[in-house]
This record gives structure tokens, C-alpha cells and sequence, in this order.
């Protein structure tokens, strides 16, 4: 870590602040840390989902980040960056599960996540890979804190087919929107929009299928990549 080769174990700051008495100095440098290391459009959505109290995610496409194995995701970023070295693609795995550090806290978020039917059924890198995050998307939803839901493929059509869409509750129980595209993010904050959009969500989830038949689905496609 002192050469600056490799990046900062995520359960060292904690142990820093407990030696060096300093009242979370360490973890809160660290976390900025990590949020500087996204990319400036992403950067307030990090900071968003560091402070927030309920995290809801609706994603047509891969599983979230917060819920991604390394291998997962180190598939992913190789797959959009094909040029980055072995190194950059270390340090950007790295602060993506910096992230999940939120699902480790003492009190963390409510986590709700509504994935397509497609998310789970589609191999992203070997089977070995997909076959472990799917296990570990059984082990988040296994969680008191964290619900997943899959929503069937012949779901109607509703506000957010064309993306998907991340709303954060924070300390001060007001939501915001993040939606994400290549290259660009927007945070809605509008209040009749977040509305709308908090609607949209719900009707997903209405539509979805429950958390024990999501997970009974979840573990069938995980026998099948056997």
C-alpha cells in the first residue's frame, strides 16, 4: 500500500481510526478516496448512495454494482474498456467494491433490487463466473437488509424499459433519481418527477415476482450453468 501499487484494503481505515483513536479520520478519507477514483459524472451518485438510508434499484440489463462479485465485475469493465491494463482494470474492480462497504455497516442501507429476467439469464464470462453470482445474489437476498426481485420477461411495458434507474433515500428521508447512460448521469430531484418515477418503481415491483420465487428462479439458473 505504501508504494502505491495496490489499492487500500477496505477494512484497513477502521482498524486505523481504532489505533490511532481518530474518530473515523480514516475511513472518511477513504471513502472520499474512493469516490474521486469514479469518473466526475458519477461521483455525487457515489456520494448519494454512501449517505443513504434505503438504496431501491431497478436494472433491465446487469446485476447493480453494490451486488456484483469481483469476477462479475472485472468481466464487465474488460468488456467496456477492452484497452485498460490488468492494473487499471484492478483499481477500478477495486472501487466498485469499495462501494459495497455501505452492505457491511453496522446499520446499513434498506437494499431493494428489481432485476430484469434477462440480467439472470444472460452469461456474462464464463459459466464459473456467472454461476458464482448468481450464488451471490442468493446470499444478498438472504439478508434481512436486502430484497431481490426478478421481474418475468413478459412484464408490460412501463417508465423505465429503455434503463435502468437507482433512487436513494437519504438521513433527511428525501429521494433522488440516478439514471445512467454511457458516458452520462443525471440526478432528478424534481419532486413531481421523483414521484413519478417512485410510482414506476413500485409498479415493478408489484409486478415482480416475490422474493422466494425470485430466489427458487435465482438458483435454477445456477443448476443449469453446472
Amino acid at each position: 500500500m505504501e508504494t502505491c501499487r495496490g489499492p487500500i484494503p477496505p477494512e484497513l481505515p477502521p482498524l486505523l481510526d481504532q489505533v490511532f483513536s481518530t474518530d473515523g479520520l480514516f475511513k472518511r478519507l477513504y471513502e472520499e478516496i474512493v469516490a474521486q477514483s469514479f469518473p466526475a459524472q458519477y461521483r455525487r451518485g457515489v456520494a448519494l448512495e454512501r449517505e443513504a438510508i434505503v438504496v431501491r434499484q431497478w436494472s433491465p440489463t446487469v446485476v447493480p454494482g453494490l451486488l456484483q462479485t469481483a469476477d462479475y465485475a472485472r468481466t464487465l469493465l474488460r468488456g467496456g474498456a477492452p484497452r485498460a491494463s490488468e492494473e487499471e482494470s484492478k483499481v477500478s474492480v477495486a472501487a466498485l467494491l469499495a462501494r459495497q462497504d455501505i452492505l457491511k455497516r453496522d446499520a446499513p442501507p434498506d437494499v431493494r433490487v428489481v432485476l430484469c429476467e434477462s440480467v439472470i439469464r444472460r452469461q456474462i464470462g464464463r459459466r464459473d463466473i456467472m454461476r458464482g453470482q448468481l450464488a451471490a445474489l442468493l446470499t444478498h437476498g438472504a439478508k434481512a437488509t436486502i430484497r431481490v426481485q426478478v421481474l418475468p420477461l413478459d412484464a408490460e411495458a412501463h417508465l423505465f424499459i429503455a434503463g435502468g434507474a437507482r433512487f436513494l433515500t437519504g438521513p433527511d428521508h428525501l429521494t433522488l433519481v440516478c439514471v445512467e447512460a454511457y458516458r452520462t448521469v443525471a440526478i432528478i430531484d424534481d419532486p413531481e418527477h421523483v414521484r413519478e418515477a417512485l410510482r414506476a418503481n413500485d409498479g415493478l415491483t408489484g409486478e415482480a415476482l416475490s422474493a422466494r420465487e425470485s430466489a427458487r428462479l435465482i438458483r435454477g439458473q445456477r443448476e443449469a450453468l453446472t
